[in-house]
């Protein structure tokens, strides 16, 4: 493959080219740099766990049956073992977590077997997945506008793009569900181009290799079949009728799981909920934010865009520089309407449209705010992506007045991008990792203790996050809250975590109301807020 030019433009072909591959180099390196160094959050251990093949359940009850709990026997619910199998691992997503299909979790499974249980070997894997979404966006990108310098382009954006290399050191499924949202949007473009059964049975495949991954994939399957039927002129042409033929075969393959949610919906809904209610200017804000966190990360608060917390020029710099990259992705769709054939655009429409449009609409009307979360729109991120990268690869090649103008563009989102993962990966938490920031500052108060006990009725994710940051020899007393669990262990009932044993500096980590008020009935003890949701309980003198 080779980045191609027009002949007039071939003085500055090479250095594009050059950039292009520098971008490419880092795009990778980034992904791989420090991967074990930002906190390692709830979603996370729960992917240990789940791996294990260990349920919540069975790790609460084991953690509130005992009086305390070292460091290394949470380990043991976060590591693979001889006690638990494969088999164990889908039963365990199946009966607490029937919303995350088994694809990921069991690629992980034997991932570990070889590489050991690390936080760097779980993130390695995800950001290796996330390589393979560099050449398939290459092909569908090929496939849309048969450039190489679009597909170079798109390429380029992906590699370098904040969002996409902060997911990809995310021990999670993400970057696998982007893998396979562009490989069954470039299979279907192939399938209707070429027309032929293996082509159409490669799409299936690629339709149940995404569901397994994702319940969402099921969105995009719809928006693809939503392309082919306007495009066939709402027709049931034999293309339509095998497009649909191909989309009902990849959901059969998937039915086995598909009936493990439906049968688990209430279970589902009780275990993911909403995120609150949002008010809509606020959520319209967050929602530009998100949309400029595709080309450059402007999270001031952790030093991207930052003249200081008090200082006016750090939020009218971020401010402007927002506002800039949705004028250039709206601006990108836009242009891209105007200047390609129908097939083309409306491929980008729908996978932006049919994907996203749905749940903002339901969050704007119910006030939810499932949306602010940027990996639930990845699919309309990755169709505003190729669409500007059609536009810079068409403006720069373009004889014109601004063609120098959308060099600089392009060179500037490109800097804006490494920039940004130059200073991200610098970092010990992200706005990506929820509650990273608090378990982190907490292990620093924590690790300082020269005989620390930790007191805590909080989230059981949150304490096994925090598991990774303190030393092995903090003591854990605990009665914790399972956030999976369909019955609450007989042990969390029976357990009682006071009175404090003498002889420890203790601390309360993400305590309910109830205990904070129990534990300040004791007269023995004053208690103190010395971090977020971390409080250390010294003694009464006499």
């Amino acid at each position: 493959m080779r980045i191609s030019f027009p002949v007039s433009w071939d003085k500055h072909s090479r250095i594009l080219k050059f950039l292009l591959v520098i971008v490419l180099v880092l795009g990778v390196s980034f992904r791989f740099i420090n991967i074990d160094k930002k906190a390692y959050w709830d979603d996370e251990a729960f992917t240990s766990l789940r791996t294990s093949g260990y349920t919540e359940a069975e790790l609460v009850e084991r953690v509130a049956s005992v009086d305390r709990i070292s460091v290394k026997d949470l380990d043991k619910y976060q590591n693979t073992n001889l006690e638990k199998g494969l088999k164990d691992t889908i039963n365990s997503l199946a009966l607490e977590d029937p919303q995350h299909p088994p694809a990921y979790y069991l690629i992980t499974w034997f991932w570990v077997q070889w590489f050991g249980n690390s936080v760097a070997a779980f993130r390695s894997l995800s950001a290796l997945l996330s390589l393979l979404a560099l050449p398939c966006i290459y092909w569908l990108c090929r496939e849309l506008f048969d450039s190489f310098l679009t597909a170079w382009i798109a390429v380029a954006l992906i590699a370098i793009s904040p969002f996409h290399i902060l997911y990809a050191q995310e021990a999670r499924e993400y970057s696998l569900w982007t893998v396979t949202i562009l490989l069954s949007s470039a299979s279907l473009l192939q399938a209707i181009r070429l027309n032929t059964k293996l082509k159409w049975g490669i799409y299936a495949t690629t339709v149940a290799l995404s569901l397994y991954t994702f319940p969402s994939s099921a969105i995009v399957t719809i928006a693809q079949v939503v392309y082919v039927i306007t495009i066939e002129g709402f027709r049931f042409s034999k293309r339509t009728i095998t497009c649909l033929l191909a989309s009902i075969a990849g959901f059969i393959a998937f039915s086995p799981w598909l009936v493990v949610i439906i049968t688990n919906l209430s279970h589902i809904n009780k275990t993911v909920g909403g995120q609150g209610n949002m008010p809509t200017l606020s959520l319209i804000k967050i929602w530009t934010f998100n949309l400029s966190r595709i080309f450059i990360d402007t999270n001031h608060e952790r030093a991207v865009i930052n003249f200081g917390f008090e200082n006016p020029l750090t939020y009218i710099i971020q401010i402007i520089l927002v506002v800039l990259l949705v004028i250039l992705s709206g601006y990108s769709i836009y242009f891209l309407c105007r200047n390609t054939s129908k097939r083309t655009w409306l491929f980008i429409l729908t996978l932006i449209l049919v994907t996203c449009l749905p749940i903002m609409l339901k969050d704007l009307i119910d006030g939810g705010a499932r949306t602010i979360v940027l990996r639930y729109l990845t699919p309309g991120y990755l169709g505003i992506q190729i669409s500007v990268a059609y536009l810079l690869a068409t403006k720069i090649t373009t004889i014109s007045r601004q063609q120098k103008l959308w060099r600089i563009v392009l060179f500037l989102l490109l800097s804006g991008a490494v920039y940004s993962n130059v200073i991200s990966s610098q970092a010990n938490y992200w706005w990506t990792k929820s509650h990273s920031d608090i378990n982190f500052y907490a292990a620093e108060f924590i690790n300082r203790a020269n005989r620390p006990l930790l007191l805590s009725d909080g989230s059981m994710g949150m304490i096994l996050g925090l598991s990774h940051q303190i030393n092995s020899q903090v003591q854990l007393q605990l009665k914790p809250y399972c956030h999976t669990c369909r019955v609450i262990p007989p042990a969390v009932l029976k357990k009682k975590l006071l009175p404090i044993p003498d002889g420890f500096d203790v601390f309360l980590f993400a305590p309910s109301n109830e205990l904070i008020q129990e534990v300040e009935k004791d007269a023995k003890y004053k208690i103190k807020l010395v971090s977020v949701e971390l409080w250390r309980l010294d003694k009464k003198t006499i």
